[in-house]
């Protein structure tokens, strides 16, 4: 054995791995023998996570390359969109929705309960509609290079020429909130809220160069809607929306130009071209609402180009949830 050990051979005739001391130096370093550290910063070689300083060089300039490549696309792809489009005209409007129909105030997910002896159950209600009627305030309507008289009846849609800067700034429509009857706020502060006869002011959303044409045919809206039907006007009609909650309504009351929204405050030119301008307005009041129920109603216009959609509950419509509570 001794021998065989020797000449370095086993008996069996396989090779007998020397343990020198070459040997030693050429195994594989313990890993835990701070392994991790010298992957990361290796001071012999001068290796940072595996790799020297000129391979992180050519890395590093790689993607700034290759990042700035794609920047620069990016950045021209919008800067050729941008010279596509006007800054007074809508360049793409055919597909444009209808617009929406939205009220004062705004409620948290439809809904208005409140006590009329209680004013802190309301107040958050009539805080909101005295800020959103200020811009309203006949005050705000004094300037004659800014405002203009548009008639207190309806009438035909008022033209301001096109839609570019030559036109310059064009002046909006006065409103009075004295169209609003009680409530316009000004003789109520609390919008009937305080009486248990709420009010809702309801306008149609603001679309550049949109023209709402009104039904042309008694025949396109329902049969209760249309009595509110009348020339120059877009009809506002509010309604149960369960059928149990028919008789339980009262009468709603309607306030404003033609209790709808008249034709001569359209169009509308943008921001730019009409900062000015002022959204009409319809009041609605409820009566006569069943107390301690919650009542379901929806508020439609009508028109030609107007249409509803189920998934959105603001085109052309809403419906809110009022609850006038006794106890």
């Amino acid at each position: 054995m001794r021998a065989a050990a020797a000449s370095g051979y086993l008996p069996d005739g396989s090779r007998l791995w020397k343990w020198t001391e070459g040997a030693q130096r050429n195994m594989p370093a313990n890993k835990d023998d701070g392994g991790w550290k010298k992957f990361f910063w290796n001071s012999e070689t001068g290796e940072l996570l595996g790799r020297t300083g000129g391979s992180w060089f050519k890395i590093t300039l790689f993607y700034v390359i290759f990042y700035g490549c794609l920047g620069g696309i990016f950045v021209g792809t919008i800067q050729a969109l941008l010279l596509t489009l006007d800054d007074f005209k809508p360049t793409w409007q055919d597909r444009v929705a209808p617009p929406g129909l939205t009220h004062a105030p705004v409620l948290d997910k439809g809904e208005v309960t409140f006590h009329p002896n209680e004013l802190e159950s309301y107040l958050p209600f009539t805080k909101a509609m005295r800020e959103f009627m200020s811009k309203y305030d006949d005050d705000n309507q004094k300037d004659s290079m800014k405002f203009e008289d548009c008639g207190l009846e309806p009438a035909d849609y008022k033209n301001r020429g096109d839609l570019d800067s030559q036109t310059g700034i064009k002046k909006a429509c006065k409103f009075s909130r004295e169209r609003l009857g009680p409530c316009s706020g000004l003789d109520d502060r609390d919008f009937g809220f305080s009486t248990g006869k709420p009010c809702l002011i309801v306008k149609l959303n603001r679309i550049v160069n949109f023209r709402p044409r009104p039904p042309s045919s008694n025949d396109s809206i329902p049969e209760e809607a249309q009595p509110r039907v009348q020339p120059n006007v877009i009809p506002l009609h509010c309604t149960h929306k369960k059928e149990e909650d028919a008789d339980k309504i009262g009468e709603i009351k309607y306030y404003g130009i033609g209790e709808g929204f008249p034709l001569q405050y359209y169009p509308y030119y943008g921001k730019r071209l009409h900062p000015h301008y002022l959204q009409p307005l319809v009041a609605l009041q409820f009566t006569n609402l069943t107390r301690d129920t919650e009542l379901r109603i929806e508020c439609k216009v009508f028109g030609q180009n107007i249409d509803y959609n189920d998934k959105d509950r603001y085109q052309g419509r809403f419906d809110i949830k009022i609850k006038v509570r006794s106890s």
